[in-house]
């Protein structure tokens, strides 16, 4: 029973850190529309839209398997285009500091 309370006060103190966004979705936000810019070419005039970015499971950095790399996807929407995925991945240790580490853009669509 004396551990009922403290699990209780963990569990509170973990769904106030999972909102709190992600220090480095104002550097998503600003760089989505560039990114899509450059991979649909200066000819391409069509207004653009951007969710907001959101939180995906982090991956393993490949160069040194004990870091962590935090991924941000932004959904983005070009017509008559379609619909795209830009992820980002930064290194996000120490808290705060975004190093971008990765990009990338994924067109969501079906061949």
């Amino acid at each position: 029973m004396k551990l009922l309370p403290l699990l209780l006060s963990l569990l509170a103190i973990d769904s106030v850190a999972a909102a709190q966004p992600h220090p480095c979705v104002a550097d998503a936000s600003e760089r989505a529309p560039k990114l899509l810019a450059l991979h649909l070419g200066p000819d391409f005039d069509t207004p653009l839209s951007f969710e907001p970015p959101r939180t995906l499971p982090g991956i393993k950095n490949p160069a040194n398997t004990r870091q962590q790399l935090d991924v941000l996807e932004v959904k983005a929407f070009a017509s008559p285009r379609g619909q795209y995925r830009l992820r980002f991945i930064y290194y996000n240790r120490p808290a705060g500091a975004c190093v971008l580490m990765g990009q990338e853009v994924l067109e969501h669509a079906s061949p």
